[in-house]
């Protein structure tokens, strides 16, 4: 289970900046350092992974609620 910060914090950042966030890891791990260079390399790994489970996870429930 995913702290509670970088759940909050990748919901966040994917309403934020739809367009730019997306299903690659590292152009996700780059977009994050650009929005705030402070977070560390853990950390910002973290929450890049997240975000690209939860576009996945998302991209899922639009397929099966189109069909």
């Amino acid at each position: 289970m995913k702290p509670l910060f970088i759940k909050r914090t990748a919901q966040e950042l994917i309403e934020r900046y739809p367009e730019q966030l997306g299903k690659d890891f590292e152009l996700n791990k780059k977009i994050i350092r650009q929005i705030d260079p402070k977070i560390s390399k853990a950390l910002r790994n973290k929450i890049a992974g997240f975000i690209v489970a939860l576009i996945k996870k998302q991209e899922h429930f639009e397929e099966l609620g189109s069909e």
